[in-house]
């Protein structure tokens, strides 16, 4: 598979801006692993290893896993080998300090990244795509009001169950989360917009639109 030549990316954006459903395209396109925190905790303590012991016992205990062990458990993640030939961090960093943890683990690998695409969405469009999410709590599957609608409104297509708004989609906690994204976030924009590593990309147009942008901001 052909590579644009940018293999070492970091997405970055707010939560609904599309960033996940992205990284999973553009990853296969690349050719290189998508790899997002969620995907490494899990992994670790299903394969029940020093690092995701570790970070179950913040997990059972309802906690965040600290900053510390997320960047160990990324560093790890980077030397395995499907990563030699690049990878697509989803998720990670978001912060300035694990922006720096990165850039320390690479620099021991002896690489760089080479692009950070973040995600350009208004305020409110976010909070219209965030609010709008209904969820099936019987069978997962996911809905919008507006723009995934099910055959019969409020009902599940797949199980006939009631559908409902999880409460991180409240209007409340949506407008928490994008609040809590811009503070955490906002340093670690600039740190790489300093380092000439940052590419924006407008992420409220439609998804084969996006990615096509994407693609053209890697070339």
């Amino acid at each position: 598979m052909s590579s644009p030549g940018k293999t070492r990316l970091v997405f970055l954006g707010p939560p609904g801006a599309g960033k996940g459903t992205q990284a999973a395209s553009i990853a296969d396109k690349l050719g290189v692993p998508h790899v997002s925190t969620g995907d490494i905790l899990r992994a670790a303590v299903k394969a029940d290893s020093p690092l995701g012991r570790e970070a179950h016992r913040y997990m059972n205990a309802g906690q965040l896993v600290p900053d510390e062990l997320v960047n160990r458990m990324v560093a790890e993640r980077l030397t395995q080998a499907d990563c030699t030939n690049g990878f697509l961090l989803d998720g990670f960093p978001r912060t300035l300090v694990q922006g720096r943890a990165l850039e320390e683990a690479l620099n021991k690998m002896k690489t760089a990244l080479d692009a950070v695409i973040s995600f350009d969405v208004s305020r409110q469009e976010l909070i219209r795509r965030l609010t709008g999410r209904r969820a099936c709590p019987e069978c997962g599957a996911n809905y919008h009001v507006e723009s995934l609608k099910p055959k019969i409104e409020g009902i599940c297509d797949r199980c006939g169950a009631k559908l409902v708004q999880r409460a991180d989609d409240s209007l409340e906690t949506v407008e928490n989360r994008l609040e809590v994204y811009q503070r955490e976030t906002a340093d670690l924009i600039d740190y790489y917009r300093g380092q000439n590593l940052l590419k924006k990309v407008p992420g409220d147009l439609a998804i084969e639109e996006v990615q096509r942008r994407v693609l053209e901001a890697l070339e």
